[in-house]
């Protein structure tokens, strides 16, 4: 059932922060401001790929319940997530870039948006009724739907940070290299959580491995590898599995 919203965290880019590229001759002032801001961003780059893993992972077939339970903290770590990053975006300084404050200033705006944004999905999440499992099912694929709309907003978030040698800079650090999910998969009563995203080989993601969801939107830790949201959730789980 929680196929739809793996489907949405499988294909496009989610986390953020994995950025491409190779860094040439920089200033140091630029490689120190990619240092600052990828030291402190680390941990969160890390408990995003954490929660997608937890959306991911949890089984197809477990109970409403266990899918509301896991969504709903999944969702909201995001977003704590995504406000230290505006954090540490905004004690990280402007960048030594050409229009270096506005660059700082729209990625403080657009992840507290994003954060606001991955609140409200909780609330809807948090709002379903487990114990009807078809109306939770249509439920959660507005969910999904609404995810995929946010991804999109955390692809730009730091889309500006990732741009020329500052990308570049950036690139290097290691705190802001795609992280590998420390959250395994979920075994929860008889349900056995889906090795891969979707756990069928027709859902798009469903070659995404553990971290896939730390991609490079530039600047979450997600990011533009494929282990990020599918601009599509999966199709609605069929009567035989509401039943």
């Amino acid at each position: 059932m929680n196929k739809k919203l793996a489907a949405a965290l499988s294909g496009g880019a989610v986390l953020m922060l994995v950025l491409s590229g190779c860094s040439d001759d920089e200033g140091n002032k630029v490689e120190d401001w990619a240092k600052t801001f990828c030291d402190q961003a680390k941990p969160q780059i890390q408990k995003r790929a954490n929660a997608h893993q937890i959306i991911i992972s949890t089984a197809a077939d477990s109970k409403p319940a266990e899918i509301q339970a896991a969504d709903s903290k999944a969702f909201q770590d995001i977003a704590n997530a995504d406000r230290a990053l505006a954090k540490a975006v905004e004690a990280a300084g402007a960048p030594p870039v050409e229009n270096g404050a506005k660059v700082q200033q729209d990625a403080i705006k657009e992840l507290n948006a994003t954060a606001v944004a991955y609140e409200g999905l909780k609330k809807e999440v948090d709002a379903l009724d487990p114990a009807n499992q078809q109306k939770f099912a249509d439920g959660l694929q507005d969910v999904a739907d609404g995810l995929t709309k946010i991804e999109k907003m955390d692809q730009a978030a730091l889309a500006k940070l990732e741009e020329g040698e500052l990308g570049q800079a950036m690139a290097k650090q290691p705190g802001c290299q795609k992280p590998t999910a420390s959250v395994p998969p979920k075994t929860s009563g008889s349900a056995t959580a889906s090795p891969k995203p979707g756990s069928t080989s027709s859902d798009k993601g469903s070659d995404a491995d553990a971290g896939t969801d730390s991609g490079t939107d530039a600047g979450s830790d997600s990011g533009s590898d494929s282990s990020g949201p599918s601009k599509k959730a999966s199709a609605k789980p069929t009567k035989k599995s509401s039943e």
